[in-house]
């Protein structure tokens, strides 16, 4: 089935090949260990629009080899009202910059560029395409994977990075229980547009849509990311005429925000997005089963973070079992255990964060959005908050990749 080296005690079948999937893949890579990623399509490719990269996940990056520089550049991040008044100047952290030897926090990159760029590094015959999973058996020293295409392969632990709709986390974990979390997502990007200051991206609401906008690279190109993040429920009618309301949505909005859907291919460059959560777990394993990204935190567009987690998630759980003998299943569930314990609460924090602000600016009636807005606008509560519940723990967790750091 595979040319790859394939060693007992070091044998580790990855379950998807996104984003989460390949870091996970180069994580233990880098540590030894033989790896094989099962893809249900036949060749794996990033779909969606652009995403945003902060600077604990392109150090990562970094560790397996790839150039921070080739992601892009920083972002001077600005929280407006739909007028153009400031409510938040996101500030950054100098020490995290001394520290990872990169400027700023956030960086814009269409997802699609950013996961080439993960694939490319991915040495030959790793990745399995047309393998959908199945199911899974474990034994004392291993576990056998079973895929729709009847094939079958034995490993030692199996990593379920097969998103949101997950085989391995359902028969690992259980039923993932989804549910609407109440938005939807239009994610856009185009060409550069003039007269935009450099390095500025401004996230921007009025009392029921979210509008934003990034600068980004594309295969090394500049141009602009920009979403809309509106109301949504199950079932939730998709505009027969998709730029004539995104243009109607942003013309409510400061100037440049509605010049963005004037220069954009919308049958080529805008995708939706209906967002859905899952309670929180306090484990993401059970036997020689664990899951990395979505597959446990499905998380809603206001943490900016669904990507960057994932590919975080590969790279603590590759650390945690690094040295370990994969055969021996009460070191390979210590290893979880220490997985779980930097991930978990993390994770479930931002997703819960993300999903409290999605309620915060989407789902309230017309007298109390007019009264948050008030509020937003003239207190410091909204700067305090995302500091507070953003900021200040993914400052912490970035101090804590010491491994990572380029300067003391």
């Amino acid at each position: 089935m595979t040319s790859c080296s394939w060693r007992p005690g070091k044998r580790v079948a990855i379950v998807g090949g996104g984003p989460g999937g390949i870091s996970t893949a180069l994580a233990f890579l880098n540590r030894g260990f033989d790896v094989q990623v099962f893809e249900k399509q036949s060749v794996p490719r990033g779909i969606g629009g652009a995403v945003l990269l902060c600077v604990p996940v392109l150090a990562i990056l970094r560790s397996y080899g790839l150039d921070p520089a080739d992601f892009g550049t920083y972002t001077k991040t600005t929280f407006k009202n739909s007028n153009g008044a400031e409510r938040v100047q996101v500030p950054w952290n100098p020490k995290i910059e001394k520290a990872m030897g990169i400027k700023g926090w956030h960086y814009g990159v269409l997802r699609a560029s950013a996961f080439q760029k993960m694939l490319d590094i991915v040495p030959e015959g790793v990745v399995q395409g047309g393998h959908e999973f199945h199911s899974y058996v474990e034994s004392q020293d291993g576990v056998e994977i079973e895929f729709k295409n009847g094939n079958k392969i034995t490993a030692d632990i199996i990593i379920g990075a097969d998103g949101i709709r997950s085989g391995v986390s359902r028969q690992a974990l259980g039923d993932p229980q989804l549910f609407h979390a109440g938005v939807r997502v239009y994610l856009a990007w185009c060409d550069p547009i003039p007269d935009i200051p450099p390095h500025y991206g401004v996230i921007s609401h009025n009392w029921q849509y979210q509008a934003s906008f990034f600068p980004m690279t594309h295969n090394g190109k500049p141009g602009y990311e920009w979403w809309i993040v509106e109301p949504s429920w199950e079932g939730k009618p998709v505009p027969e005429d998709l730029k004539s309301y995104l243009t109607g949505i942003t013309t409510k909005f400061a100037d440049p925000i509605p010049r963005f859907p004037v220069v954009t291919n919308f049958e080529t460059q805008v995708f939706r997005w209906e967002i859905y959560n899952r309670p929180s777990l306090k484990k993401w394993s059970n036997g020689r089963a664990v899951c990395v990204g979505d597959a446990v935190h499905p998380v809603s567009p206001y943490a900016a973070y669904g990507m960057g987690m994932a590919i975080e998630d590969g790279y603590y759980l590759a650390r945690a079992l690094d040295g370990v003998d994969l055969r021996n299943l009460h070191a390979v569930e210590a290893g979880f255990e220490i997985y779980e314990r930097d991930r978990v609460d993390y994770a479930n924090h931002n997703t819960e964060f993300a999903r409290f602000l999605g309620r915060v600016f989407h789902s309230l009636p017309w007298p109390l959005a007019w009264l948050r807005d008030l509020f937003f606008d003239y207190t410091p509560f909204l700067k305090h908050y995302i500091s507070k519940n953003y900021f200040e723990k993914s400052e912490l967790e970035t101090f804590r990749l010491k491994e990572l750091h380029v300067n003391n």
